[in-house]
């Protein structure tokens, strides 16, 4: 009989592809669920799972491995897709297919399924790591071919004898140690503010703290390895801060977000941890590394995170840009210190061994060792061509007859 190995999160769209791969395609499915610190009870979905008609169902731990391998590279890069968003959905991807095709190929089968629309980004990251990963395996989706709406997929899992905790309108939600995403129901309406119930982790401002937290962040060659000078994991420090960022109503983002296949959306996102990790990274960078560096490395993180938002995390050029900001980051170690306050992150100080600012240069006091005299070349040589181009500008310039030589 064919074997599915389905990426499985337990939610109502994956849950009906197992009734629909065994009704449509009279197969076996295997589930894979892949923990990248969503807060699920997972006995709980394994336990739906089977009652779905799942022939084996794996559950795998994989938040060291999300943070290390997916969530590091993008804290280096400053990932924020246009700006706004960095990146909670589109890392966990990649790492979900390659648990899903270690399965398949455990399993002993090409057949794999995921949950996931045709009008979504996910599907092309799904199926774009899948094949690059496993060339020989057959990826489809079964919410793209029945077209069925949430509510039809109640209903169809009711008509199996199934009965599914969903209540109409109710949002659809992903989430993962580095963020929680919000779709649906009221979100859907671009002029209307998000209702508060589709907040989880982040207060709202008015019921945040009168009293700011101060908090030091240190990193090593990019990396955050503690807060207020308590040694942490990754993992551990991504926790604690979406705890506390949280809790000033930090992390709320809603934007109108361009998808990879070519719909506008409205996303609403709850990322505490992120904004605050990449805030802090940012304003290191900025006190170790050169000018030119930092001008450069801006176009690098644009290409490095519209690639892995678009699902081309295996593209080459990922993995070459990966080459140059690590290269970069060796510089990057030292101390930001961070005021949380009513949806606010503050800079209010930095250190670092490798720190380009120098007090004796920059400062206007009497200590300065500066010699100003130099200024005054340094302007004539970097001014020149714009100086002698506006000079030509207002030159008078002779007319056509002047130009003519007297003939007689």
């Amino acid at each position: 009989m064919m074997k599915v190995v389905l990426s499985y999160s337990g939610g109502l769209d994956t849950t009906t592809c197992i009734y629909w791969i065994k009704e449509k395609y009279g197969a076996d499915v295997v589930t894979v669920t892949v923990d990248v610190g969503q807060e699920d009870d997972f006995g709980e979905l394994e336990e739906r799972a089977y009652r779905a008609g799942a022939l084996k169902h794996y559950t795998i731990d994989a938040k060291e491995e999300f943070a290390k391998k997916y969530i590091l590279p993008g804290i280096k890069s400053n990932a924020l897709y246009e700006g706004k968003y960095p990146l909670s959905t589109s890392l966990a991807r990649p790492l979900i297919s390659e648990k899903v095709v270690e399965i398949a190929k455990k399993e002993g089968t090409f057949h794999i399924a995921h949950g996931s629309t045709g009008k979504g980004n996910d599907q092309v990251r799904f199926e774009i790591s899948i094949k690059s990963l496993y060339p020989e395996a057959k990826v489809f989706s079964p919410v793209r071919e029945w077209s069925m709406s949430r509510d039809m997929e109640y209903e169809y899992l009711l008509s199996h004898g199934f009965k599914y905790p969903y209540s109409k309108g109710e949002f659809s939600v992903d989430e993962n140690l580095w963020g929680r995403s919000v779709e649906g129901g009221r979100i859907e309406l671009e002029n209307l503010e998000p209702p508060e119930e589709a907040f989880s982790w982040t207060k709202n401002i008015k019921e945040a703290p009168d009293i700011p937290d101060v908090i030091e962040i240190e990193f090593e060659e990019g990396e955050p390895i503690g807060i207020n000078g308590n040694s942490m994991d990754l993992v551990s420090i991504i926790k604690y801060l979406n705890i506390i960022g949280g809790k000033h109503g930090i992390g709320r983002i809603d934007h109108m977000e361009d998808r990879v296949v070519g719909i506008k959306s409205r996303e609403v996102y709850e990322v505490p941890a992120a904004k605050i990790l990449i805030e802090a990274h940012q304003d290191l960078e900025k006190l170790v590394l050169t000018k030119s560096v930092l001008k450069f490395k801006y176009l690098v993180e644009k290409y490095w995170t519209d690639l892995v938002y678009e699902g081309l995390w295996h593209d080459p050029l990922r993995e070459s840009l990966d080459a140059f900001v690590n290269e970069t980051q060796r510089y990057v170690s030292g101390k930001v210190k961070l005021k949380l306050f009513k949806g606010n992150i503050q800079v209010i100080g930095r250190e670092s061994p490798n720190s380009l600012y120098k007090h004796n240069l920059s400062t206007y006091s009497s200590l300065s060792t500066f010699d100003q005299s130099k200024a005054i070349g340094f302007i004539e040589i970097w001014g020149m061509q714009t100086l002698l181009f506006n000079e030509m500008k207002v030159k008078p310039q002779l007319t056509k007859t002047e130009n003519v030589p007297n003939a007689l």
